[in-house]
């Protein structure tokens, strides 16, 4: 009952979002995803890396006859678009199989089995819809919001000694090479979630269940509540207010050679095309909730993710897309929502409520402060900086000793009992 009340609000959801993306003249995202049944896809990694996810809950002969038909329709799909002189794109062959495989669970499946091949394919159609409700969201937000709060948050980020600015001129020192290896981590987000939600659930095909809570959770509530804020506080990011991509809508030319000045902040109008999506910062929450999940892997994979947190904190700033206070607003969001989730999991207790109304009272805080007070934080850097600061890491501080706190919980309640010795019977 609580997949099937799921599954009808993330289609009443969607539905809700393809009749607003056809009010704006574009396609919604059940449209979008259908066309890529026979059109060519907007990212074939992404459908690749969905059935991948999908494959956790098959045998391994299962897996490769997947990917080989996978990849055997997507050599077709080639062949015939290299004759027509069509969009080259792969992709379609991953959908397809998930799809595939969707029909056998409801036709030639029964019992556990069927349920678990219906969660994998879930699992893979989530991930697929939750990138294309987050294009509609995008859109949304640059249709219904036509002024941007950057200017706020600019002044704000002085506090923080204008971290965007600095990254940015670091970026362009490293020339084409740096660029190009932040642009692919930056791009590549889901890739490296994948790989770890990989290695979190390479035991559903064997235990026949998936574990309690997992990344591909967390992702998807992430994408699910951060384009809300979008909503209330929308934000366009330096390059676009401050730099040459912004154009005329633009305040100046200045990101990232030439720091803002100090003045008096006011909503500023902008385009109907930038989408408004940077408070919070979601590739920052995205990274910061892989690198908390590949804390429990092996070495190579606690590297991947703390290479692609700090990675993706250099692409954010260094290509404009972001300010600093984005990047701390990003951090205690995913914390706050990662408590809530392993909440829910293990089952809510004292410790667990008081780290999720913090954490969500912090993460407030910061947005008010940077719309009612950026003025004051300009002035008093080196007092509201090291605030800003104190005010994520005491939400990091939270969720570590917490997480400490249930692991030895759950290690007192599994060790075994000592044993008895028999004693001699007194005669």
């Amino acid at each position: 009952m609580l997949w099937v009340a799921v599954s009808v609000v993330g289609l009443g959801f969607l539905i809700a979002l393809e009749i607003a993306a056809r009010r704006y003249g574009e396609r919604g995202p059940i449209t979008d995803q259908a066309r890529e049944v026979i059109f060519a896809p907007k990212s074939g990694t992404v459908l690749y890396v969905s059935m991948a996810l999908m494959m956790v809950v098959l045998t391994w002969r299962q897996r490769f006859i997947a990917a080989g038909a996978a990849i055997g329709i997507d050599v077709v799909f080639w062949l015939v678009r290299w004759a027509v002189d069509a969009k080259m794109m792969y992709g379609n062959g991953a959908l397809w199989v998930t799809l595939a495989c969707a029909v056998i669970a409801v036709t030639r499946r029964t019992g556990r089995d069927r349920v678990l091949l219906l969660k994998g394919v879930g699992l893979a159609l989530l991930l697929v819809a939750g990138r294309k409700t987050g294009y509609t969201w995008l859109l949304i937000t640059s249709k219904t919001r036509p002024v941007v709060l950057d200017q706020y948050v600019a002044t704000a980020d002085q506090a923080l000694g204008n971290p965007s600015w600095l990254v940015g001129r670091i970026v362009e020192a490293t020339g084409t090479v740096g660029a190009h290896v932040l642009d692919w981590v930056y791009i590549q987000l889901a890739v490296a979630a994948v790989v770890v939600a990989l290695y979190q659930l390479r035991h559903v095909a064997v235990e026949r269940r998936f574990p309690g809570h997992h990344l591909v959770r967390t992702f998807l509530v992430i994408g699910l509540l951060g384009p809300g804020i979008y909503m209330i506080y929308p934000v366009v990011g330096p390059i676009f207010a401050y730099g040459a991509d912004g154009g005329h809508w633009a305040v100046a030319n200045l990101w990232p050679d030439t720091p803002p000045p100090v003045s008096t902040p006011y909503p500023m109008p902008f385009d109907e095309i930038t989408p408004r999506n940077c408070m919070p910062s979601l590739h920052t929450a995205w990274a910061t909730a892989i690198f908390i999940h590949s804390r429990k892997g092996p070495r190579a994979l606690q590297f991947v993710g703390a290479f692609w947190l700090i990675a993706t904190l250099g692409a954010t700033l260094g290509f404009g897309y972001h300010y600093g206070a984005d990047i701390i607003a990003g951090v205690v969001f995913t914390l706050t929502i990662e408590t809530a989730l392993r909440s829910l999991d293990r089952g809510w207790d004292r410790p667990g409520i008081q780290l999720v109304v913090y954490g969500a009272a912090v993460f407030t805080a910061l947005l008010a402060s940077y719309r009612y007070l950026s003025m004051e934080m300009a002035e008093r850097p080196w007092v509201f900086g090291p605030l800003l600061i104190l005010a994520m890491t005491s939400v990091v501080y939270g969720y570590v000793r917490t997480t400490k706190l249930w692991e030895r919980k759950a290690a007192s309640v599994h060790l075994p009992e000592p044993r008895r010795e028999p004693q001699p019977e007194l005669v």
